[in-house]
């Protein structure tokens, strides 16, 4: 499998994943209506260990624009392959989210609140305040990102061992991810994963889903750029660290 396949399929199933179990609780006449935000985070946990457990041999399993651009940062991974591994992560997001859209398709119909629908899609914030939502998505990526470079020996890859979130392994990164989204997920969703909530929300925009609402583009910008500078400081603190 290429590298560009590895990150764009683990990445799809991901979101299929992720999102369905948002899906699940949140839309109308699902099995796990009103399943909770344990399920929720549970869900989202074990997504994460699938995506890593298909992409990490391949490509390190990276899956999110935010850990490639911090490996980059930190002289651990190629700026040349940098745009190829972001359009691959992209990608397989806004795939993923039309599989969700049409495993739940008949429910999307049954559900009239607009929010529970995008729910499905893209993240929003409970309470809507821009400094805060900011704050917490990058404080939230800081955490993931600091963990695969100072807990473990990400930084220890070498082009046969690719570097990513698999430098953790499936298991302990599912973990992370739970605990983020437990802890510091309460407030936003916890994207800290640009691709993962922007791809969903292009799809949203795009698919014809009856009653939809809006795609919320005046918040797009922070679970963007709220991971980004995330990441950038991991990156910027481990390489302080170093010295």
């Amino acid at each position: 499998m290429t590298q560009f396949a590895a990150e764009m399929i683990g990445t799809f199933f991901i979101i299929l994943l992720g999102n369905g179990v948002v899906a699940n609780v949140v839309l109308n006449g699902t099995k796990g209506n009103n399943g909770g935000w344990i399920v929720i985070t549970t869900g989202w946990a074990l997504a994460v260990f699938v995506g890593v457990v298909i992409a990490a041999p391949f490509s390190g399993a990276h899956l999110n624009p935010a850990v490639t651009l911090a490996l980059a940062m930190a002289q651990k991974f190629s700026w040349a392959k940098v745009p190829l591994f972001i359009l691959a992560q992209f990608t397989g997001a806004m795939l993923g989210a039309v599989a969700v859209w049409l495993v739940y398709k008949d429910h999307f119909l049954k559900t009239p609140d607009k929010g529970l629908k995008s729910a499905a899609f893209f993240t929003s914030p409970a309470i809507r305040n821009n400094s805060s939502n900011f704050f917490s998505e990058v404080l939230g990526t800081f955490v993931l990102i600091f963990v695969i470079f100072y807990f473990t020996n990400a930084e220890m890859g070498n082009d046969k061992t690719p570097i990513g979130l698999g430098s953790l392994g499936a298991i302990p990164v599912a973990f992370l991810v739970w605990a983020i989204g437990l802890s510091l997920g309460g407030t936003t969703g916890y994207a800290i994963n640009p691709a993962r909530d922007l791809g969903p929300r292009i799809m949203h925009a795009l698919l014809p889903i009856n009653g939809k609402g809006s795609s919320e583009w005046n918040y797009s910008w922070i679970p963007v750029a709220g991971p980004l500078v995330g990441s950038a400081l991991a990156a910027l603190l481990y390489l302080w660290l170093r010295i």
